[in-house]
């Protein structure tokens, strides 16, 4: 039971993570490079909705991984 519990709270920032880079995609995909750039830089549609479906295919499979490991131990 204990093991669950440490295993749900390391989970948390993971989820935190994704949940914020698919609604704020531009400022995390940024996010400790902006220095690198004089002016903000054009990222393209495609680049942000592939993003999207990458974390939201992650988001799943953390999830099933997750859900597994509380009802298989």
């Amino acid at each position: 039971m204990v093991e669950k519990i440490v295993f749900f709270i390391l989970l948390m920032p993971f989820y935190v993570i994704l949940v914020w880079s698919f609604f704020e995609t531009r400022e995390s995909l940024l996010m400790g490079r902006i220095w690198m750039y004089n002016e903000e830089p054009d990222l393209s549609d495609e680049y942000i909705l592939y993003t999207k479906v990458v974390i939201g295919i992650i988001t799943v499979f953390i999830t099933i991984f997750a859900l597994v490991f509380f009802f298989k131990y």
